[in-house]
């Protein structure tokens, strides 16, 4: 492909494409590029007399980067599948609203952290399946419990976590593994 030379307008192609772009309307729904502003005036230069300016306030620290959430070891999956491995605490949200399962939820892991548990098992249920109709997927608990699982207040417990195994409810709970409570003293 042969490259076009640049070359400048004649007088009278300017005056065309003058007359031409005037007659030019926008399509609907889109409107004119506005032309770009006159930059401001630069602010006239400070007289040498003035006191120096003041050091800026050092920026607040950055917030604390989460690690991102990780599956439960292959050992723990197995042992919890064929039933050799317990889970230390059970918490039943079915039947409740979002408000209160969201609550429930923040109470129960912050309790079971507390006592030092570090897997539990949390049972949404899968959603009644008359309830939906044919284009609208089951089980709001079901979806938003991971959701908040990934949330910041709860990233500070939850480690990782993953549909549990089928004679727990397979689809409708979650194996959740809480990080465990530092002492005080203890390096994070």
């Amino acid at each position: 492909m042969r490259r076009r030379r640049d070359r400048s307008l004649s007088p009278d192609e300017l005056r065309l494409w003058t007359q031409v772009a005037r007659a030019v309307k926008p399509l609907k729904g889109r409107a004119l590029p506005e032309e770009p502003a006159a930059p401001p005036p630069a602010p006239p230069p400070a007289p040498a007399s003035s006191p120096l300016p003041r050091a800026k306030a050092p920026a607040a620290p950055p917030a604390p980067t989460l690690p991102p959430l990780v599956p439960l070891e292959r050992k723990t999956r197995l042992a919890l599948g064929r039933g050799t491995r317990r889970v230390e605490g059970v918490i039943d949200l079915h039947g409740m609203r979002q408000s209160e399962a969201h609550g429930a939820l923040l109470g129960f892991l912050h309790q079971s952290q507390a006592r030092g548990r570090v897997l539990v098992l949390v049972v949404t249920g899968k959603g009644a399946e008359g309830l939906a109709g044919p284009f609208e997927e089951r089980g709001v608990l079901r979806r938003m419990v991971p959701h908040w699982l990934r949330l910041p207040d709860l990233r500070t417990l939850v480690l990782g976590f993953e549909e549990a195994a089928p004679h727990h409810g397979g689809s409708g709970a979650l194996y959740v593994r809480l990080r465990r409570r530092r002492g005080p003293g203890e390096a994070p």
